[in-house]
């Protein structure tokens, strides 16, 4: 189904309500907060992700250093394409810009902590692209509480995780905007996705009805560029590949609470942001120690 966009908070033009934000987010396991940043942020932001892609694709394959990770696949219609960056935030400044600091931006902590409280760690912090007429660049219908391993580092899973996604481009659903089922994080994990990788993986229908889920609940999570959406870790959603003329670019960083999470890099103490140290800590890349150096992956 294509549904009508939801206008959830308009920050830009009232004061957040975090009321309104927790009952949203309980309930339907995601919320948006619209018009989180401006436009003149937006463009700088988006010439962020165009120098991290030329930079990228310039590597000619997936590539890895430390926590930073560089993505890519081929796409029968466009070649190579750079499907997503982990840890751009540990690039160097020159290249990442904003992307850097934004995780930082107290406007995350505004809307994070009546949530998952002020003393926050960070698991997560990825850039995505979706260029236009690619058609391999499905994500799978998940939960992202399949990548919250192992089990015993990540407590309280359901109340202490919100992942965060900044809308860089339109979302939409010919753009490949997430595709979400509300409510859907009260039933727990469901194994959606095998073992397999959900970036190799297409958005099918039959994968929701074999884990007893109702296709026709599904709700497109369309977003204006500075919108900026949460969800839960249990919160099954996909995507679609990107059928429209532009680019669809997404800037997700994922958020715990410190205490109930053994990993991740600190982002706030007592609501103040925390900036990097000079090395990366463990967070979901388990050859840290071992493979410090840079090295290029398989695709």
């Amino acid at each position: 189904m294509n549904a009508p966009l939801d206008p959830k908070i308009t920050h830009r033009d009232h004061p957040l309500d975090p009321a309104k934000l927790r009952s949203d987010y309980e309930r339907d396991g995601y919320t948006v907060v619209r018009g989180l940043f401006s436009p003149a942020e937006l463009a700088a932001l988006a010439a962020d992700f165009d120098r991290v892609l030329a930079h990228g694709l310039g590597k000619g394959r997936s590539w890895r250093h430390g926590n930073l990770l560089y993505r890519l696949g081929d796409d029968p219609n466009l070649g190579r394409i750079l499907r997503m960056v982990q840890w751009p935030a540990r690039e160097d400044a020159a290249l990442a810009g904003r992307l850097a600091a934004l995780r930082l931006d107290r406007r995350f902590i505004e809307v994070l902590s009546p949530l998952i409280g002020g003393d926050l760690k960070q698991i997560i912090n990825q850039m995505h692209w979706k260029p236009p007429g690619a058609v391999r660049a499905d994500f799978a219908y998940h939960q992202d509480s399949r990548f919250r391993r192992p089990p015993s580092a990540y407590r309280d899973l359901a109340g202490s995780y919100v992942q965060t996604g900044l809308a860089i481009d339109p979302h939409t659903r010919a753009s490949g905007a997430m595709r979400v089922i509300p409510g859907s994080h009260k039933r727990g994990e469901l194994g959606l996705g095998g073992d397999g990788p959900i970036l190799r993986q297409a958005m099918q229908d039959e994968a929701l009805k074999a884990a007893g889920l109702d296709v026709s609940q599904v709700v497109d999570l369309e977003l204006e560029p500075g919108d900026l959406a949460l969800w839960s870790p249990y919160l099954v959603h996909g995507s679609g590949p990107n059928v429209s003329d532009r680019d669809r670019r997404l800037y997700i960083n994922g958020y715990v609470t410190a205490q109930n999470c053994d990993r991740g890099e600190w982002a706030f103490r007592n609501s103040e942001p925390v900036p990097l140290g000079p090395q990366s800590v463990l967070v979901s890349f388990e050859g840290l120690h071992d493979r410090p150096e840079p090295h290029f992956l398989e695709d």
